[in-house]
């Protein structure tokens, strides 16, 4: 990270590092969070609702991002859990975080998921929904920090995080949460303010049942 900052002509503290412990044990979270990191990235509103509440018990100033889609039905919980939440990409959704935020007295920090390669099985709005969305977002007075994106695997990602951050800076946006562990070091030479990072950090995930 601090060279592909240095080499983009930023600093490392210019992007958050978000730990992507989804379906890993927790021996290997407790490792890392031993380490002193406390930024963490997980799928399911569920797995993460049986394996933070422990956490945050015994490590202090834990922050937990949600990189997975998310339900309307989990949203109360989500809301509740997470400090950020990176997967708004639809108008029913917002509605649902919006009613939630009046009743809770509290937003978790939001990005909207954008499906920059309009893949069919994808989520995310399409990118020429962007603009509007966004707006529709402010109208709600939701807390829209910024962009994300997840590239198509046999496409250069690239391409996709400058669009990303042309469509973030036409919104005047700051936030771009683009960027894996294949990838982050391209992401951050075009931006990126969060990345999303597993099996760098943790090794190959293991299934649920192991």
């Amino acid at each position: 990270m601090a060279k592909a900052a240095a080499k983009a002509g930023r600093t490392p503290a210019e992007v958050k590092l978000i730990a992507v412990s989804k379906v890993q044990p927790d021996a290997r979270v407790d490792a890392v969070l031993s380490e002193g990191h406390r930024v963490f990235g997980e799928n399911r509103v569920q797995e993460a609702q049986g394996k933070w509440p422990g956490f945050r018990e015994r490590f202090d100033g834990i922050e937990l991002h949600l990189i997975g889609p998310l339900q309307s039905n989990k949203a109360r919980v989500a809301m509740e859990l997470f400090d950020c939440i990176h997967t708004v990409d639809r108008r029913k959704i917002a509605a649902t975080i919006a009613r939630l935020a009046d009743e809770l007295g509290r937003c978790p920090e939001l990005f909207i998921q954008v499906n920059t390669g309009e893949e069919p099985q994808k989520a995310g709005c399409l990118p020429s929904e962007v603009d509007g969305f966004v707006a529709e977002c402010r109208m709600l007075s939701l807390p829209v920090k910024g962009l994300m994106c997840i590239p198509p695997v046999e496409e250069e990602p690239s391409l996709h995080f400058a669009l990303l951050a042309r469509m973030a800076a036409r919104n005047g946006l700051d936030g771009l949460s683009m960027g894996m562990s294949a990838d982050f070091e391209r992401a951050i030479a075009l931006g990126a303010t969060h990345i999303r990072v597993g099996s760098a950090i943790f090794g190959e995930r293991v299934s649920q049942a192991s």
